[in-house]
């Protein structure tokens, strides 16, 4: 059986696995991708409504979780933020900012892919779509090959397309979440594990809550209603929008406490984070007395959301009638709201997973594993998760690039 042979073959074509392709291609290697569903970059196209969160204005390591949070460091700042925003502009994409610096195209996600590719097509870069992959053989542990030479054939990978051999071998399958994309495969988490890789326990990330009860019947019946809220658990704290779904809460200060969330926890949320609710309670109280907590609390959040809040919160009678703890323990309510989610929508919905193949024994400067020459590992396949806002994809094109400079 003849076996095609490429410098480097990248598995996987999102757009971790296009940037890097784009990249090696620039230097002259000839690189493949195997891509295992029908189309590249599935989830570039559905991101951020479909307008593609591509980056963010504001890129520091702090923006991600990792089990070495020093990790990303090299490679943001070998690739940044401003690197992938001229890449933009030089393709003539129109974006805008929206909030906390979050960058989206103006038209469309499609745009995004269509740059990666046209950039891939002018480096001469391969696709082999609905391409599974069966195995990797590491052709070093079989044949006594030379480690040094840069064009050696250390691995061939057995497909549905063939076999096919490489100098170097670039890791970016992804992770477990939005499986009906049909890229989550867990390939890469095997192959970490082939390897002698730790895998580090995977789980949801930036994934709507679920609640179970009166609250998931509350949530349901507000279904489609939104607030600017702060959401915390006992180690981190968002301030942004908050969702009710029929099954529970999403939205993006949801989506960013699920990353530090626990199952059995208690999250905390301030429905008024801008407002002292106790003395506006208090203020209105003396001077206007025969005010219901209904008509004071009205214009702040949606009416419908008030009016759930009052039959389970508080009788609607004049202020005059209440007493000061009682203002005080209906303030408390709206500011320290707690709510014990039942669990999370999972991978289903998940827009990255948390987790992965453990960095320690990556290079941070050039994405290769220790004492494996050829072998890489990038983007969310890595024990790597950035908060929303565009630095997910932030991470795909740094890691992407500085593996595509050393592949």
């Amino acid at each position: 059986m003849s076996i095609s042979n490429y410098d480097v073959i990248v598995l996987g074509g999102g757009a971790a696995g296009l940037m890097c392709a784009l990249t090696a291609g620039q230097r002259g290697r000839r690189v493949l991708v195997l891509e295992v569903s029908n189309k590249l970059g599935k989830k570039i196209l559905m991101s951020g409504g479909g307008r593609c969160n591509f980056t963010n204005l504001e890129v520091q390591a702090h923006h991600f979780i990792s089990s070495n949070p020093h990790f990303v460091k090299s490679a943001l700042a070998q690739y940044t933020n401003w690197d992938f925003i001229g890449l933009v502009a030089k393709h003539n994409v129109a974006y805008h900012e929206k909030e906390q610096g979050q960058l989206f195209c103006d038209e469309s996600a499609k745009d995004i892919l269509a740059l990666l590719k046209q950039e891939c097509d002018q480096a001469n870069v391969s696709f082999q779509l609905n391409c599974e992959t069966h195995q990797v053989d590491h052709n070093l542990a079989k044949h006594n090959l030379d480690y040094t030479k840069s064009d050696c054939a250390r691995f061939t990978i057995g497909t549905s397309k063939g076999a096919f051999s490489c100098a170097s071998l670039v890791v970016a399958t992804g992770g477990l979440s939005i499986p009906t994309l049909g890229g989550a495969t867990g390939l890469g988490y095997s192959l970490a594990k082939q390897f002698g890789l730790k895998v580090i326990q995977t789980r949801a990330s930036l994934v709507p809550f679920t609640l179970s009860g009166k609250w998931q019947d509350f949530s349901s019946a507000l279904s489609g209603v939104s607030v600017h809220v702060q959401a915390s658990v006992p180690t981190k704290s968002f301030r942004q929008g908050m969702l009710f779904t029929h099954r529970g809460l999403s939205g993006p200060a949801v989506l960013q406490l699920s990353n530090y969330w626990q199952l059995g926890e208690t999250i905390y949320i301030d429905l008024l984070p801008t407002i002292d609710v106790q003395d506006m309670l208090v203020n209105a109280k003396a001077k206007t007395p025969n005010m219901t907590p209904s008509q004071v609390f009205s214009g702040k959040l949606p009416s419908s959301l008030l009016k759930h809040l009052q039959l389970l919160w508080w009788q609607d009678k004049p202020l005059q009638s209440f007493r000061h703890a009682e203002l005080e323990s209906l303030a408390k309510q709206f500011q320290e709201w707690q709510l014990k989610p039942s669990g999370t929508e999972g991978y289903r919905t998940a827009e990255v997973t948390q987790g992965g193949v453990d960095v320690s024994q990556i290079s941070s400067k050039t994405m290769q594993v220790d004492g494996h020459e050829g072998l890489f590992f990038i983007g969310e396949v890595l024990d790597v998760t950035g908060h929303l806002g565009g630095f997910n994809f932030q991470w795909a094109w740094s890691s992407a690039y500085v593996a595509g400079q050393n592949a």
